[in-house]
């Protein structure tokens, strides 16, 4: 009886736990598609980039610790970081990019498609994953914004070394993710 009673308690914290993993976003290849357009837009982005950034400083170092501390995080606190890498990019890309030379529909479409990237990823993770913010990721995304952009006046030297920093964070969560689909 007591083999049976946990049996059924272990088989219950499976499903719960693979819920997160079968939703559909993810194995229906939608995440995959996603990405691609997103990363592509950002090299659209830099073809139409008429500025080097050769000489300029990267003041903010980049926060390889938070990736890999995520990357032996549960499934569920991978995708949230994810949504929450997501999230942080696209209020970086709300502020104003006047002085980049893109194209205003390729920002707005870049915004876009990382905004329903991450809200799907956070109806995977069911309602507890609104709670998984990363404190240190937000401070991180802060000093881009605070120590890059406006130090830098919103430069389109500025944007484009966000371009970049942001297209590293990018891959960096896609690889979380497919390390989440690889155990699916």
């Amino acid at each position: 009886m007591l083999s049976r009673i946990l049996l059924v308690c272990l088989s219950l914290r499976v499903v719960s736990a693979a819920s997160s993993l079968s939703c559909r976003w993810i194995t229906d290849h939608k995440f995959r598609q996603h990405s691609e357009n997103y990363l592509e837009l950002l090299d659209t982005m830099a073809n139409n980039s008429t500025n080097s950034t050769e000489d300029a400083e990267d003041t903010v170092s980049f926060p390889d610790h938070l990736y890999s501390q995520a990357s032996k995080a549960s499934a569920e606190d991978k995708l949230a970081f994810t949504a929450h890498v997501l999230n942080e990019t696209a209020v970086l890309f709300e502020e104003d990019h006047s002085s980049a030379s893109w194209e205003e529909n390729t920002v707005e479409n870049l915004v876009n498609v990382v905004t329903q990237q991450a809200d799907e990823l956070r109806s995977c993770i069911g309602s507890h994953g609104h709670k998984k913010k990363n404190k240190k990721l937000h401070m991180y995304f802060q000093r881009l914004s605070s120590h890059v952009l406006k130090r830098m006046g919103h430069s389109a030297e500025a944007w484009e070394l966000i371009r970049k920093e942001v297209k590293a964070h990018l891959m960096r969560a896609n690889q979380l993710v497919s390390s989440v689909l690889s155990t699916i």
